[in-house]
């Protein structure tokens, strides 16, 4: 719960598909505040689907209730939910119909009142954002799926509700699209919005959401923060879900017992910069500051931003020496340092 208050609250909600008594939810009970990104795990056939479905009225629970910012779903009707709920579908392809790219993000805001001035500021703000300038007078149907794909997440953003559900936003993007994804996610987190992301994205989950939902047979089975869930190796086994690769490596790395797992390399290192001074009677904010000038002496901001899964072999002997150096040793003694390194790490 955050200080926001409940913005989705689901009490013992059930839902049975009428053909074949098919139980998707199976009394599912949980909150979620406003402002938080949330992420949805679990194998196919868990309920992750039918839970978001309930969110936005597409779906009425069979039993149980459902109350997504103070309505009761049950109460109203999925055109009266859109305003207040965002759904983006996982294929662009069932939610697109306009004719061109701007008439597409015009829709929304336009049937829920908007006034025309206020229709084409939204539209205005999703193109930069978006960076959809190239397609804005496109069919939908004529351009590629991940740029389709974000038409699909930009027609919702132009309606601005304060909860997003994004089904498996990531599927079928290249790095563009998917950096563009990210970024978003964050910024609708940071303007206080509710982010519901369904995903088997295990790296997407690890870099933006704070907290992670496991759904295994209809029924809520673990619920944490990234770490913690991917540190349930239960949960994780039971629904056949992999943590992210520099997190199953942080759990192999010797001396790390105890420790909680990382989520990127940027975690990694900066837990090698605090290492030791923190080992050495530092304070935290001596520390902090250690860790920050090395980042910036040693150029190794870069990290932050890269792929969490590669991390070359001169950036990592500068990460050693940059480990050191956060100590302030008297004496530095360094054997071969410029070994396998280019010329940019050589200077630095």
């Amino acid at each position: 719960m955050t200080d926001g208050g409940s913005m989705i609250s689901l009490h013992e909600a059930r839902y049975v598909y009428p053909t074949g008594n098919v139980v998707a939810l199976d009394g599912l009970s949980v909150e979620i505040g406003a402002g938080e990104v949330v992420g949805v795990l679990g194998q196919n056939g868990s309920g992750k689907t039918t839970f978001t479905k309930l969110l936005n009225g597409l779906l009425k629970p069979t039993s149980g209730r459902v109350v997504v910012a103070g309505r009761d779903t049950s109460q109203h009707t999925v055109q009266a939910l859109a305003a207040h709920v965002g759904y983006v579908f996982q294929n662009p392809n069932h939610q697109l119909f306009a004719t061109t790219v701007a008439e597409e993000l015009a829709f929304g805001p336009r049937n829920i009142g908007c006034t025309p001035h206020e229709v084409e500021e939204r539209v205005a703000e999703a193109v930069e954002f978006f960076d959809l300038g190239a397609i804005v007078k496109s069919h939908p149907y004529r351009i590629s799926f991940p740029l389709r794909k974000l038409v699909g997440i930009a027609s919702i953003f132009t309606m601005r509700p304060r909860v997003f559900v994004l089904d498996e936003p990531t599927t079928g993007q290249d790095h563009r699209t998917t950096s563009v994804i990210n970024r978003l996610i964050q910024r609708l987190g940071e303007r206080g919005d509710t982010v519901i992301c369904v995903s088997h994205d295990m790296p997407l989950i690890a870099l933006v959401t704070k907290r992670a939902l496991v759904m295994w047979n209809g029924q809520l089975i673990a619920d944490g923060t990234p770490q913690e869930v991917f540190s349930d190796r239960a949960a994780m086994e039971r629904t056949h879900l992999t943590p992210p690769q520099i997190t199953r490596l942080s759990m192999r790395m010797p001396g790390r017992e105890g420790r909680p797992v990382v989520l990127s390399i940027a975690e990694l290192v900066a837990e090698e910069l605090a290492f030791g001074p923190r080992n050495i009677g530092c304070t935290p904010h001596e520390v902090e500051e250690r860790v920050a000038e090395a980042v910036e002496f040693f150029a190794l901001g870069a990290i932050v931003k890269s792929h969490p899964y590669r991390i070359s072999f001169p950036l990592r002997k500068l990460v050693g020496i940059a480990s050191i150096f956060t100590m302030r040793p008297r004496v530095f003694v360094l054997d071969e340092p410029t070994t396998g390194q280019d010329h940019r790490t050589t200077s630095v």
